[in-house]
């Protein structure tokens, strides 16, 4: 019963379809053919990688990135959510803990595929868990093991070509025009991972601070000196926040916080007068207003360095 109803409702939406691929908004009504497979991701770098290699072709899978409010890892899919990821012939997954929501979730574990599983021996374990309050999303806690992978490009490029895998087991057919895809998305990360280094490099072994610990891999990847605090970039800190802040910085002489986006005047204007200096530096976890994963990637390399300089 349950086939027939998912069969049913894929054909009702099929004739709802777009002619590319579907994004966030409206990616729920977005069956182009029924007999086009549908692939599901659940972030959005996994989205621009598969667009990437699936490029602008009908005869590859359909992709929808489900519209998602605020940090994709913290996402409670909607019924209808629920239902798309039921239907879709394959589920994209980043791993690494990243999708709480499996636990309570039915899904074939059949058609879902975790992008990070060809390198579990890299992912990284948190040492400790810490809850707190995370603006409108409520409390929530960082355990596990650290699952922002696409921040190392390395990490990204694996997690691209088991992307390219999944595409090509739904289009055997276009094997050679995904691969060749796929080649030049992860020579583009190869170029990316040198501009990081670059720029991380001119920092040394200089101190900075995080204001949220989700940038575990970058700080793997280039040798970073880092402290995470635990800071919302639009809540103001507390009176114990900003002594915790000093009693770090007697031991870590930073100048620089690197936030996932821009923090309150008011804070950022505290901080200064420390003498630590707030650069947004974007995870790209979700759709942002512009540009694509490689734009903020390298958005967040120029502005350090204009910092730097």
């Amino acid at each position: 019963m349950r086939l027939f109803l998912n069969l049913l409702f894929g054909f009702f939406l099929a004739a709802c379809g777009e002619t590319e691929h579907a994004q966030s908004g409206n990616a729920e009504t977005a069956f182009e053919a029924a007999a086009r497979p549908l692939l599901v991701v659940s972030n959005y770098p996994l989205f621009f990688f598969a667009s990437q290699i699936a490029g602008e072709s009908e005869d590859v899978p359909q992709i929808v990135f489900p519209e998602i409010e605020g940090d994709p890892a913290f996402w409670v899919p909607s019924a209808d959510q629920i239902q798309l990821m039921q239907t879709a012939n394959l589920v994209l997954l980043n791993g690494a803990g990243y999708e709480s929501w499996l636990d309570w979730i039915t899904l074939d574990r059949n058609r879902l595929l975790d992008t990070s599983a060809g390198f579990t021996d890299k992912l990284i374990e948190l040492e400790d868990t810490l809850t707190h309050q995370h603006g409108p999303a409520g409390e929530h806690a960082h355990q596990g093991t650290a699952f922002t992978t696409w921040l190392d490009p390395r990490l990204a490029m694996k997690q691209a070509g088991a992307v390219a895998a999944a595409l090509e087991s739904l289009a055997p057919g276009q094997a050679v025009r995904l691969r060749n895809n796929l080649s030049a998305l992860q020579s583009r990360l190869s170029d990316l991972d040198r501009e990081l280094a670059d720029t991380f490099a001119a920092l040394g072994n200089q101190p900075i601070l995080f204001s949220h610990p989700v940038y575990q891999y970058l700080q793997r990847r280039y040798g970073l000196n880092s402290v995470s605090l635990h800071w919302e970039p639009d809540t103001e800190p507390g009176t114990r926040a900003w002594i915790e802040l000093q009693k770090i910085l007697l031991e870590h002489l930073a100048a620089i916080m690197l936030w996932e986006a821009e923090p309150l005047s008011s804070t950022a204007a505290r901080l200064s007068e420390l003498g630590v200096q707030s650069i947004v530096f974007q995870t790209a976890s979700n759709h942002l207003g512009q540009g694509d994963y490689f734009d903020v990637l390298t958005g967040n390399a120029k502005r350090l360095r204009t910092a730097l300089d």
